[in-house]
């Protein structure tokens, strides 16, 4: 099972490294791609537990979010996320389900908002002076802190974080999760600062601190949703690790925190 999880984790970097070292729409098609799956997975889940979740209005909200991070001041997900609104909740009226429709519409609309907003940013942050840098930067930080959290947990977690949600996550994992984001920090902050001249050892520490702190939530929340469909793993498409949203349930918001903390960062550069 450990081998198999780290062929898939060791895949998984290659592709997302080539992807943010090219960039561009090359980077942009990936996050795009990771979305969409991630969405259907989404969609998926919520429908196991009863709901009329239109996969069609989830990625009309995705694609609206991706355009709007990549053509950046021409408020695309403004002007058409109105339309999606109105059509969606029309949509429900017509197909009316005592006790349901309002449900079913509030998780359409938010299983968008929560895939292709957060995920979005992951184009803004690339598209940043130094974006390159602070791009790789999230990717590494959050997969140390995941895997400090998992590995110190299971060697010595005795202490349960969440046993509703999630009865594996202990509180000496989180404790691995900061030991993992803060190492990777000052390790990721130097080697920019040599190669690229970017970020810095004491803004890569306080990156690696802020990561740590809310990327078990980005967890949780997918746990969360887990729990309500009474399924294991949001879904099967990586080996050993489960679906795309058990691979980017930290990275929805290290990717908002990393993206809001650049742009403090790069304002004193």
């Amino acid at each position: 099972m450990l081998r198999t999880r780290v062929r898939s984790a060791v895949l998984i970097g290659l592709v997302a490294g080539l992807g943010v070292w090219a960039g561009g729409w090359a980077f942009f098609a990936l996050v795009l791609l990771v979305a969409g799956l991630a969405g259907y997975e989404f969609t998926l889940m919520m429908q196991a537990s009863g709901h009329r979740v239109s996969l069609l209005f989830v990625y009309a909200i995705i694609v609206l979010f991706m355009l709007d991070a990549a053509f950046a001041g021409r408020n695309i997900a403004r002007h058409g996320l109105v339309w999606v609104l109105m059509l969606s909740i029309s949509w429900q009226i017509l197909r009316y389900r005592p006790g349901s429709s309002t449900v079913d519409w509030a998780l359409t609309v938010s299983g968008g908002l929560y895939v292709g907003w957060l995920l979005s940013f992951f184009v803004s942050l690339r598209a940043l002076p130094d974006g390159l840098a602070w791009t790789a930067a999230a990717l590494l930080i959050t997969w140390a802190s995941d895997s400090g959290a998992y590995f110190l947990g299971r060697a010595v977690g005795r202490h349960k974080l969440s046993p509703l949600l999630s009865p594996n996550k202990t509180w000496e994992g989180i404790a691995g999760g900061f030991l993992g984001g803060i190492l990777a920090g000052g390790c990721v902050g130097a080697l920019a600062t040599h190669w690229a001249g970017a970020i810095g050892v004491v803004p890569g520490l306080i990156l690696g601190v802020l990561i740590a702190c809310v990327a078990p939530f980005g967890d949780l929340a997918v746990s969360m949703m887990k729990r309500e469909a009474r399924v294991k793993d949001s879904g099967t498409l990586i080996p050993g690790h489960g679906g795309i949203l058990d691979r980017t349930d930290s990275l929805m918001f290290t990717a908002v925190v990393t993206y809001y903390f650049a742009t403090w960062a790069l304002q004193w550069q």
